[in-house]
């Protein structure tokens, strides 16, 4: 029997050798299983809570947004403990009749509190920041709001909303555009951005944008305001990098009262790297 040992030390050798090779190159579990993830948009002006007929309610807006149950919202025209609002907190009602988590972004003080962006989540937020965009004196303050996602494979990127300037004169529109831009060349993660943008199709603004990032809407993408007899599309949901995304589906809500614009509602699908 002993001339058998060298022979089972050799066998055992090897084959504790193959088990290393093997554990160092098989995938890990998370790269074999992690799928694309698939993520329901939306971009909506609320107009501070006032409906087309005049009365503030905060109800017909929620239920428009839980209808669409989107993962993500990015809301525009929301104000923070303002008068006009007798002094609520906007981003937070609407979290409250949505079940989704809220991040407010201050673009200026107005009434006695804040006006600006708000992101209603359905995921967690690794962090969350404001980016003041340039403005003309006399015009209103704009903001980026900008939070990184984090969902449940691990995956990461950012969500960004925001409201352009929404008066005649282009010049604000396109140098918040090259704004935004900017804030995406600092980021090393995939992005979503989405808001009310003010400026049409074609336009100098969203072709500066489109220089940086991908457009969901087609060239006959539907008008969203105003809302009761929609002529122009203002709002936009666009990402980057295009190696990144997938668009699933798109739809211009058919809403009428609850605000002056009618929600815009991308489905994509975020591909692993």
């Amino acid at each position: 029997m002993q001339n058998f040992k060298p022979f089972n030390h050799q066998l055992k050798a090897g084959l504790l050798c193959l088990l290393i090779l093997f554990v160092s190159y098989a995938p890990s579990s998370a790269q074999e299983h992690k799928e694309p993830v698939t993520l329901k948009v939306m971009t909506y002006n609320i107009l501070h809570g006032a409906t087309v007929r005049g009365n503030f309610d905060l109800d017909t807006i929620a239920a428009v947004i839980r209808q669409v149950d989107p993962d993500l919202v990015a809301l525009q025209e929301v104000d923070f403990r303002t008068g006009r609002v007798s002094q609520m907190d906007l981003a937070l009602e609407m979290a409250k009749r949505t079940g989704l988590t809220p991040f407010f972004g201050r673009a200026m003080d107005y009434d006695g509190g804040a006006y600006g962006e708000a992101i209603l989540s359905r995921f967690p937020a690794e962090s969350m920041e404001v980016h003041h965009l340039e403005y003309s004196e006399g015009h209103e303050p704009r903001a980026a709001l900008r939070v990184e996602i984090e969902l449940d494979n691990d995956e990461r990127f950012y969500f960004i909303g925001t409201h352009l300037d929404h008066t005649e004169d282009p010049a604000d529109r396109i140098a918040q555009a090259k704004d935004l831009n900017h804030i995406l060349s600092e980021l090393n993660r995939p992005a979503i951005l989405a808001g009310d943008l003010n400026a049409i199709p074609g336009s100098r603004p969203i072709e500066i944008l489109l220089g940086k990032w991908n457009m969901t809407a087609d060239s006959e993408a539907k008008p969203t305001f105003p809302s009761e007899a929609p002529e122009r599309k203002l709002d936009y949901i666009m990402y980057h990098p295009e190696s990144r995304w997938k668009v699933i589906d798109k739809e211009v809500i058919e809403e009428k009262v609850a605000s002056d614009h009618r929600p815009y509602v991308v489905t994509v699908k975020l591909i692993p790297q």
